[in-house]
């Protein structure tokens, strides 16, 4: 076995959704660096590697990514087959594609492994399909929180006619609320909040972009959670069926 580092999306949470592309990879990893939304029940693929921590949360303690690759590049260094897990897909949201080329511009081989990713989970735990024929012709994600804090372009997002899933949003809903009115989306439009996405503990409150902030304090929305935004997260299935008649 020689060393690698496999970036592996470990999914949204239930471990079911796992790949078996990443069962594989676990199966051959030597160490694991394992990041806080990850399962644990998913470790059971790979019962004779080190386990190592690594957490990154908002608003929370977190292990420097700087530090996170360096021990990455050390373990990949000494021979070992390296195995970063990570929530959801390591490409969206995760640092993925980042990862890679460093390590990859330090000599050492890389291979990402897809994840399901929360937003596709979440809103098909709850019968929302994203693309709706009839309904919805696209689906955006994106990230309330960017890397340098600058304002999203929410005109856009409003204007674009595809469905929005927006993650890492909890601690700026009032920030999404206001800059998506600003930005022409309707008051009335459907938002479906979605915690816990596939695990057995998820939880969902329909609202309105203009109910958000409300329903969202009365809900008691807290972390993991994405919004789904748009006309697809209505609540009533029969007014869906004549949007698409």
């Amino acid at each position: 076995m020689h060393a690698k580092v496999w970036l592996i999306g470990a999914g949204p949470g239930d471990p079911e959704l796992l790949t078996l592309k990443a069962v594989r990879a676990l199966a051959e990893a030597e160490v694991v660096l394992i990041d806080d939304l990850v399962n644990p029940q998913i470790l059971e693929h790979c019962p004779q590697a080190r386990v190592i921590a690594v957490g990154k949360r908002g608003g929370c303690r977190s292990t420097p990514q700087a530090f996170i690759q360096r021990l990455m590049l050390r373990y990949a260094r000494q021979g070992r087959c390296v195995a970063r897990l990570k929530g959801g897909d390591p490409c969206i949201f995760g640092r993925g594609g980042e990862e890679a080329a460093w390590l990859q511009a330090h000599g050492i081989e890389t291979e990402l492994v897809n994840g399901i990713t929360a937003g596709l989970a979440g809103a098909t735990q709850c019968g929302i399909s994203l693309t709706l024929r009839g309904v919805s012709r696209g689906v955006t994600l994106v990230t309330a929180h960017t890397q340098d804090d600058s304002p999203l372009n929410w005109q856009a997002l409003a204007q674009g006619g595809t469905t929005l899933v927006v993650y890492m949003g909890v601690s700026k809903l009032e920030e999404v609320q206001q800059g998506l009115l600003a930005g022409g989306l309707a008051a009335q439009t459907p938002v479906a909040m979605i915690e816990n996405a596939s695990l057995p503990q998820q939880r969902e409150q329909r609202s309105s972009l203009a109910q958000l902030c409300l329903d969202a304090a009365r809900f008691k929305l807290s972390s993991p959670a994405i919004l789904v935004i748009g006309e697809v997260a209505a609540a009533d299935s029969a007014a869906l069926m004549q949007l698409t008649a």
